[in-house]
């Protein structure tokens, strides 16, 4: 079948090299994509908020499924608008309604969704403008560090941990006034978790679901989990501490009650749900954060070790035949690098000359943000490449990424050489 994923990013990429893996797939379009997209398929300049040219280039292409990589379509209703429209309507879109999306799209959606289901996560309440001064007495009263979330789409930026009240405060009245624009609008006050924080992915058609391999991701900037927080620096999969009882835990507390919060809530969910998870010191596990799509980077660490075909396994989520398949799991661990331009996640450079992919053979190179200029790979974006490594050994898989992340080259480049650094 003819396929069309929307994305231009490092987990677009690593969608099409496993999507053209596939006996499935017979032309894979991305749209916008990057250079790294176009070895597996053709890229085609469409914006993946520009729905009406996504239509015309599905209806022009014959496009047979299509799978969304990246949130904000999916929080603007994608799914919904393929439903609507009768030439559309039949094209399997691989991603959650508008209203499933929310789960990402609104923080405080999610948390209400959560508490409404019984599924552990941190107290919290929220506020916005009109309420200013009772969130301002409600910050006085919480124990530090606090959390303040901007309510809606921040690109991976909107969560500020404030280490006093007074630092809390002014965070507040900032992304009240705006600091993230209308992201924070509304703003979550949550109580602070202290413990490790893994990821689990699910596929699911909302009624039935399957376990993707889990992992673990870098947010901070810094080396020892220092600064400011990025889209993410590295991630490993799967994360040595997390335990099949881990795992029975957080499938029975957390999956199932919020696969079975879908159907009783009337939720239309067909694709992927993130669960960003905290193991608290007393090893209990809540929910941090859900993502309506997969993770980046951790996409690049996650899908390198699914064995199965997953044009198959989205052909079944949308047939409602996802409870006949196994998941097969690569028991080699992944190890993902993300190689940065200086300066981000602030201000930083664009079109500097990439060199030295070519002379990796041990290590899978993603690309996140580059582009192709006068027959020459540049930099395009804050996070640029994305190096991945399986070994039986986990510490040795890191070792592999670290080494090949050294042979590349560009003006600025900037990587964690700690990643790992607390397993």
């Amino acid at each position: 079948m003819n396929i069309l994923l929307l994305g231009s990013g490092g987990r677009e990429h690593t969608f099409a090299w496993k999507i053209t893996q596939s006996k499935l797939c017979t032309q894979l379009f991305t749209a916008p994509g990057n250079p790294g997209t176009a070895q597996f398929g053709i890229n085609i300049n469409v914006e993946v908020t520009d729905f009406e040219g996504i239509k015309n280039l599905v209806l022009e292409k014959n496009v047979e499924m299509v799978v969304v990589g990246p949130e904000v379509p999916l929080v603007e209703g994608i799914y919904d608008f393929f439903l609507e429209d009768d030439q559309l309507k039949n094209i399997p879109v691989i991603g959650p309604s508008k209203n499933g999306a929310q789960l990402e799209g609104s923080k405080a959606f999610s948390k209400a969704f959560m508490i409404r289901h019984n599924i552990p996560t941190a107290a919290y309440k929220e506020f916005t403008s009109e309420n200013l001064e009772e969130g301002l007495s409600y910050i006085e009263k919480q124990n530090i560090p606090i959390v303040l979330k901007a309510d809606g789409l921040a690109a991976g930026k909107g969560v500020l941990i404030c280490q006093s009240i007074e630092e809390a405060k002014e965070e507040f009245r900032e992304m009240l006034s705006g600091k993230f624009g209308d992201a924070s609008s509304k703003v979550v006050i949550e109580e602070f978790m202290d413990g490790i924080e893994f990821s689990v992915f699910v596929l699911t058609d909302g009624k039935d679901y399957k376990i993707l391999p889990s992992a673990k991701d870098y947010k901070r900037i810094g080396e020892g989990d220092s600064g400011l927080n990025t889209g993410g620096m590295g991630a490993v999969s799967p994360p040595p501490f997390v335990t099949d009882d881990m795992m029975k835990m957080v499938e029975e507390k957390i999956i199932q009650p919020t696969i079975a919060g879908f159907q009783k809530d009337k939720i239309v969910y067909i694709g992927f749900v993130y669960i960003g998870l905290m193991v608290l010191k007393n090893g209990e596990i809540k929910v941090v954060e859900y993502n309506c799509r997969m993770g980046d980077p951790e996409t690049e660490a996650v899908l390198p070790r699914l064995g199965n075909d997953i044009v198959e396994l989205f052909s079944k989520t949308v047939n409602g035949e996802l409870s006949t398949v196994n998941i097969q799991e690569d028991q080699r661990a992944a190890v993902t690098i993300i190689l940065s331009s200086g300066g981000y996640p602030g201000d930083f450079e664009k079109g500097k000359v990439i060199n030295g992919i070519d002379e990796i053979n041990d290590s899978i190179v993603f690309h996140a943000g580059t582009k192709t200029e006068n027959g020459k790979l540049i930099t395009n974006g804050g996070r640029v490449l994305a190096v991945t490594s399986l070994h039986e050994n986990w510490k040795e898989a890191i070792r592999i990424s670290n080494k090949n992340a050294e042979k590349i080259s560009f003006e600025g480049k900037y990587f964690r050489r700690d990643i790992g650094f607390d397993l």
